[in-house]
């Protein structure tokens, strides 16, 4: 998988550097991965959530964060990547 704004992750981690190693992970995981369907992304990750707008949210450490992305043809974009409390201030199927 192509991920695009990687940065965003790299912004999140410098103000929460307990993200950093589990963002990290999600990262070089995913972008391993081929993933076409919703059911590719679940066989991968349970706990994920498939929202509407081909949004997927993840929990990150132990879902003390959570990560928006869109996933598209392969490619994965980064749409959100907060605390609880910012995450209850989006829509994830419009971010």
């Amino acid at each position: 998988m192509r991920i695009i704004a990687r940065s965003s992750l790299r912004e999140f981690w410098l103000l929460h550097p307990d993200a950093a190693e589990p963002l990290l992970a999600w990262y070089r995981e995913v972008e391993k991965e081929d993933w076409d369907t919703p059911a590719k992304v679940k066989a991968r990750y349970r706990t994920a959530s498939i929202v509407g707008g081909n949004r997927v949210v993840f929990n990150i450490k132990g879902h003390k964060y959570r990560l928006v992305v869109k996933i598209n043809y392969r490619v994965v974009y980064i749409r959100f990547v907060g605390t609880h409390t910012g995450y209850d201030k989006i829509s994830a199927e419009e971010v």
